[in-house]
């Protein structure tokens, strides 16, 4: 299984001549940063999430950051914020979003007033306008989505990299004492074969 999962992952020369990790240099040839563990694996994969899912550009260099800070995984924290790709950003993004609305105590907004609130932000993108109109109607736009998105996000980043950690610790768990009964029996099995 560990050859297996060896294979999937970047591997120590290609995150080595990673442009966005480049500047960590030497730091990157601590063997905690490579050695699969049950502690540097789980705490891996759980900074991997947490960082793709709470920041939409630039997951790789903050996950590999502090994983190098706490000996994480360095490739499994690399690996895992590919969470959020093409595929899910939407709709995680929009869960995140209609989460930090609930929690805010906001109402759910209707079809008509979303349609409203989309012909407000299509003028930002009218090429007649001069570029701070545009960003003002953006900023405008932005600090009414936002915030119900960054709560949204930082609720799911955080409570799915706890869960990501937990969850690969009883799985890691469960594997060693499956494979240690099955080595248990085997040899119990041959004890009694020679009798």
């Amino acid at each position: 299984m560990k050859a297996k999962l060896k294979q999937l992952l970047p591997s120590r020369e290609s995150l080595h001549n990673n442009r966005w990790l480049k500047w960590m240099g030497p730091v990157l040839h601590h063997p905690r940063l490579w050695h699969f563990s049950r502690k540097g694996i789980a705490l891996g994969m759980a900074l991997g999430i947490f960082f793709g899912l709470l920041i939409p550009v630039a997951q790789i260099p903050f996950s590999a950051s502090v994983a190098v800070l706490l000996r994480a995984n360095l490739p499994m924290a690399v690996a895992s914020t590919l969470v959020t790709n093409p595929v899910t950003f939407g709709p995680v993004y929009y869960g995140a979003y209609r989460l930090g609305e609930f929690v805010l105590g906001k109402r759910a907004v209707s079809d008509r007033q979303a349609v409203i609130i989309l012909e407000k932000v299509e003028p930002a993108t009218d090429v007649s306008r001069d570029w701070r109109q545009r960003m003002l109607v953006w900023f405008d736009y932005l600090r009414t989505v936002g915030k119900p998105l960054a709560l949204g996000l930082a609720i799911v980043a955080t409570l799915s990299g706890i869960a990501v950690y937990f969850l690969i610790n009883a799985l890691w768990v469960l594997k060693t004492r499956w494979s240690r009964r099955r080595r248990l029996r085997a040899r119990a099995d041959r004890a009694d074969a020679e009798t």
